[in-house]
């Protein structure tokens, strides 16, 4: 290493001792005059954090607080009402969590719950996801499940996964309106597969959902174990550190305290230092600086530890959704977004490593680098070397064969992979996202894209139900165009609609034209 690198390595590393954190920037290409070009944004964005967690409305476009802050550290909540339900909600899902795993409420057969399914999507499954694969034990108090999509096939596997054990398996089905599809159609694949085997769903469930939503009143009318509740001022893509995550991470043991003081310590620290040790900033303006302030580059995720493959994924739905936005706070057309991908070292070595040094330099990377290797002592592979030290070489080969190229990193240390040290990262992400955002000027806590590709698929579904009624049962049967004229429709959809329906029996292909416009289609 020359000097010259070596001493702005030691201008551009902050670390934080009594959390076990580093963050390195130094092989980003940044001008030293940034943060005095930055100083006004950086400002603005530092008082609308402040006012965010003080319970200003921070999501102007729904009139709403933003709050997940406040789920670590109650005492910072607006209200001494809202602290108190906070705090109510922590202590009732732990010791529902705790009531599950001792025996204490137990499964219709009286025997104890030996597994958990989450249903849910999006932030109420990546989140819960994340924990178990980076945190639980290799052998949990409860095996997780998994139910996150509304692929029918998909859920045959989980549930033929889960097998017997259905009859010892707790339902989470969360959802904060109770009327999303993908979520409601899990329940009620989840309550058939429980019906199929003689067992009451209602005995085996649980809900997490806003009060008086669909959800909450289906649960108080079906006799379910326990509902918990989600709040307005939190989003999916924020909501782990609510019941969202609680409930399942205490099933399997992790230690959720440990997990919310970690993130509280790093929302303290990054609310209080200067731009330049401020960890949280200092990865937004990387953000700002790589893609010159309007998200030209991607961020390529690489944690070195098996257990964070998924933090990429969880990072796609925080970043992405709270910064992909086409408008931002002015009204004015900016189409703004980081787009993010990764997976974990080494395996990226033999993967896409070698675009990333000579291919396209379209993308910035972030390192996560855990310093303990292993929870017992090392063990040496050759020589000296410990396959620790292999992924250490691997990580800062790479780091380096990058930099050597002129491709941008940051890396970012912990001490070692806990409860602690993941609430620390994701609180770290959290922020950052908080404070990009002021500094293009967008609104990170609204996601109104998402909501027109629901609007889009309830116009298909509408359309579906329509297509199989307008079909002649006999005959030569009715093409596409037949039936798009007939519902007033768009004839590509419907074209699609019949395949679709034909492929999965509900319809009959009467015969398969030389061009799309002469298949025709019948009743069954």
């Amino acid at each position: 290493m020359s000097n010259s690198t070596w001493n702005r390595f030691q201008s551009c590393f902050v670390r934080y001792p009594e959390i076990g954190f580093a963050i390195d920037t130094s092989r980003m290409s940044y001008e030293d005059d940034l943060f005095e070009k930055m100083a006004l944004q950086v400002e603005a964005a530092f008082a609308a954090m402040k006012a965010l967690e003080a319970g200003d409305i921070a999501n102007p476009d729904e009139g709403r607080m933003v709050g997940h802050y406040w789920l670590r550290n109650s005492a910072l909540a607006p209200t001494p009402e809202l602290k108190a339900e906070i705090d109510e909600t922590l202590e009732s899902t732990l010791s529902f969590a705790d009531d599950v795993r001792e025996g204490r409420i137990l499964a219709a057969s009286g025997s104890r719950f030996t597994d958990v399914l989450v249903v849910g999507i999006g932030g109420s499954a990546l989140g819960p996801q994340l924990v178990a694969d980076a945190l639980s034990a290799a052998r949990p108090p409860m095996a997780i499940h998994f139910l996150d999509n509304t692929d029918p096939d998909g859920i045959d596997r989980v549930i033929g996964r889960i097998g017997d054990a259905l009859a010892t398996t707790l339902t989470l089905v969360i959802s904060k309106s109770g009327g999303t599809k993908e979520t409601r159609n899990g329940m009620l694949e989840a309550e058939k597969a429980y019906k199929a085997r003689g067992l009451d769903f209602a005995k085996h469930a649980a809900a997490v959902t806003g009060v008086d939503s669909l959800l909450d009143k289906h649960a108080v009318a079906q006799g379910w174990l326990a509902r918990f509740p989600m709040w307005d001022w939190v989003g999916g893509r924020t909501s782990l550190m609510s019941a969202v995550g609680t409930i399942a991470a205490a099933l399997q043991g992790v230690d959720v305290r440990q997990f919310l003081s970690g993130a509280a310590a790093m929302d303290e620290l990054t609310r209080s230092k200067p731009a330049r040790e401020n960890a949280a900033m200092l990865l937004a303006l990387m953000w700002y600086h790589a893609g010159g302030g309007r998200g030209a580059k991607d961020m390529v995720v690489l944690p070195y530890k098996d257990r964070l493959v998924l933090f990429s994924k969880y990072l796609q739905q925080l970043v992405m959704e709270s910064l992909g936005k086409e408008l931002d706070l002015d009204g004015k057309k900016v189409n703004q977004g980081i787009a993010v991908y990764g997976n974990k070292g080494s395996t990226d070595q033999h993967a896409y490593v070698q675009q990333l040094r000579d291919g396209v330099n379209n993308f910035f990377a972030v390192f996560v680098e855990v310093r303990k290797e292993r929870a017992t002592a090392g063990f040496e592979v050759e020589g000296i070397f410990t396959s620790g030290d292999y992924l250490q070489g691997f990580l800062r080969g790479t780091r380096k064969a990058l930099a050597e190229n002129g491709r941008e990193s940051v890396t970012l240390s912990i001490a070692e992979l806990n409860a602690f040290s993941l609430g620390m990262l994701i609180a770290l992400f959290e922020r950052a996202v908080g404070f990009y955002a002021t500094l293009v000027n967008v609104n990170a806590y609204h996601q109104p894209g998402v909501e027109a590709g629901k609007k889009a698929a309830e116009a298909f579904l509408q359309t579906l139900a329509g297509v199989a009624d307008a079909l002649p049962a006999s005959g030569a049967g009715a093409t596409a165009e037949d039936i798009a004229a007939k519902l007033g429709a768009d004839t590509e959809e419907v074209f699609h609609i019949l395949h679709h329906l034909a492929d999965n029996g509900r319809v009959s292909l009467a015969e398969l034209g030389a061009a799309p416009a002469g298949d025709r289609f019948l009743k069954v």
